[in-house]
Order: C-alpha cells, then structure tokens, then sequence
C-alpha cells in the first residue's frame, strides 16, 4: 500500500508519451509555463497598484434600531445575455 516506485512511474510517463504524443506534450507544457508566467506577472502588477492605491473609504451603515420604512433596497434581477 506504500507509494510507487520508480519504475512505476516511468511506465506511467511511458504511456502518457505514447497516448499524447510528444508535440501535443510539448505544446501543453508551453501553454502551462505561459499561463504560469502570464500569472506571476499579474500579481507583480496588482500588489504595484495597491501599494500606490488609496485605501476605500468606509460607507457608514444604518444602526440596527434605525426606521426600516426610512431604509432604501433595491431589486435587481439578473438577466442572461442571449
């Protein structure tokens, strides 16, 4: 019941080639390290923008003992594109 062993997993590695193919294995691993990479650089980016960022302001609620006749909601329903 313990993990596999090496050869084990070089009969997986094995099989998988011989499912996939070398270039369809090769275009997913580019396709994984762009994503990877596409990903790093994002988040470079938004910490950049919050740190730079002014922090939102506070929007004041209404105490619990307020009015609910003088409180506001709104209804919204939402709509799928066609």
């Amino acid at each position: 019941m313990g993990s596999f062993s090496v050869w084990h997993w070089l009969i997986v590695l094995l099989i998988v080639v011989l499912v996939f193919g070398t270039k369809k294995l090769k275009n997913m691993g580019g396709d994984l390290g762009g994503a990877v990479k596409g990903f790093k650089d994002g988040m470079r980016d938004g910490s950049a923008n919050d740190a730079n960022a002014t922090p939102p302001q506070q929007v004041g609620s209404v105490p619990p003992a307020a009015d609910k006749a003088n409180s506001t909601t709104i209804d919204v329903e939402a709509r799928n594109k066609s």
